[in-house]
């Protein structure tokens, strides 16, 4: 059968100092240790057989993409259903003990984990994202694809793929900073899942509050 793998990239580290949920807002770039991130996984994926690019609309994703597509001469396609998922929390701090969740006034917008209530429901995240994904590996068919994504999002996708619940404990991703998320596949069958983290050295040194989403 035909081989094709397609890479989950999250992004680098986005410049944050007001601390907040960004989520889908506009003007959330990344930082200077963010542009490094992405020309570390330049570097590394340069050497594959990628034929397809494409990213999230958010500017963070865009940047990420960029010195791999010039590496290679590729463009960079931009795909909605990529982009960070939705939150109620969007825009606010969400730090424990002093962000929004420790207001009352929030807390029923916390009622129901499963779903979640606070945002995109787990499910279309999911879909969009697997959507995307197998779009991906038929344009880029007997090759490799990148497409630059946002933690959730890309958590979603894995653990749907693996057929594990999409519920889960956020501190538990595994889905660091510019980290890959690897599918490969034999046809439209997938064979198998590989992570790595090309940028790992870079994200110790990560602010907290600049890690997002």
């Amino acid at each position: 059968m035909t081989k094709t793998v397609v890479h989950l990239l999250r992004h680098g580290e986005v410049y944050n100092p007001a601390k907040i949920l960004y989520g889908r807002l506009p003007g959330y770039r990344l930082s200077g240790l963010g542009e490094q991130m992405a020309e570390v996984v330049a570097r590394t994926l340069a050497d594959h057989d990628i034929t397809y690019i494409a990213a999230s609309p958010l500017e963070r994703a865009q940047q990420t993409a960029m010195p791999l597509a010039a590496l290679l001469g590729l463009e960079v396609h931009t795909d909605d259903r990529l982009i960070e998922s939705l939150n109620y929390f969007e825009g606010r701090s969400v730090s424990p003990g002093d962000g929004a969740l420790a207001n009352p006034r929030y807390w029923y917008r916390l009622r129901n984990p499963f779903t979640p209530s606070w945002g995109e429901p787990y499910r279309d995240v999911a879909a969009r994202m697997l959507a995307a994904m197998q779009e991906a590996r038929r344009v880029a068919e007997g090759h490799e694809a990148v497409l630059v994504s946002h933690q959730l999002p890309i958590w979603m996708a894995r653990r749907f793929a693996e057929g594990r619940k999409l519920w889960h404990d956020p501190r538990r991703r595994e889905c660091t900073l510019a980290s890959l998320t690897s599918f490969r596949f034999d046809g439209a069958t997938l064979a198998g899942i590989d992570y790595r983290e090309p940028a790992k050295s870079l994200s110790t040194r990560s602010d907290p509050a600049n890690k997002g989403a």
